[in-house]
């Protein structure tokens, strides 16, 4: 073979050898990272355990945070008796659907202030307005005995359209001042489009656990 022939030769092999190195390089720079990158079977699984009532539960308890804040702002003294009770729940109405006939769905959470266990609850509307000119409201129910919380939570709580209360002065020197008085044990704390509501408006209202936010 003609020394220019197998020059030439030469430089073609090797120019399909350094294209084939260049090449290898080149996929090694993409894939390696996306292959690392890439999410485990066990992470896609968890992702997709997560499910969206993750979601809605954030949503829940970032609402009560800004509940109990809004309350605290209106009246100092509920956090001293918030703090000190043996629970407390939070509800609201803010951006949830009212049904045709008046009524409407609020979602709320209930949590145990010693053992800080959270348990996510319904609350129904089973009647419109919930008092005269109230369309959206907050409620903060809180729990001096631990009978009183249980049976909330576990039992569930209607509160009649009869139902009447009025805000109260109590033997702990004025610090409930703006709680309405429910019945022994329970307190009730109403924010309004208005304010603090020194009148039972929340009448006709149930309260019960939501199955599907409390499975894990």
């Amino acid at each position: 073979m003609k020394s220019g022939v197998r020059e030439s030769v030469i430089a073609k092999a090797g120019a399909r050898a350094l294209h084939a190195v260049l090449m290898s390089a080149v996929l090694f720079t993409f894939l390696v990272p996306i292959t690392f990158a890439a999410p485990s079977f066990k992470e896609r699984m968890a992702k997709a355990t997560s499910s969206p009532n993750e979601g809605e539960r954030a949503d829940i308890r970032n609402t009560s945070r800004e509940t109990l804040a809004m309350l605290y702002e209106a009246q100092p003294s509920a956090k001293t008796v918030i703090k000190n009770a043996v629970g407390y729940a939070t509800f609201t109405n803010f951006g949830l659907k009212i049904f045709l006939a008046g009524g409407g769905k609020g979602k709320g959470i209930a949590v145990n202030n010693k053992t800080k266990k959270e348990v996510f609850m319904k609350m129904l509307e089973i009647q419109a307005g919930l008092g005269i000119g109230v369309k959206s409201f907050r409620l903060i129910w809180v729990f001096d005995t631990q009978p009183a919380f249980d049976q909330f939570v576990n039992s569930g709580w209607e509160l009649g359209a009869q139902a009447t209360a009025a805000a109260q002065m109590d033997d702990y020197g004025g610090a409930r001042q703006g709680a309405l008085s429910i019945s022994p044990g329970v307190w009730l704390y109403q924010l309004t489009d208005n304010g603090l509501a020194l009148e039972l408006t929340a009448k006709g209202t149930k309260y019960y656990k939501d199955d599907d936010l409390n499975q894990k």
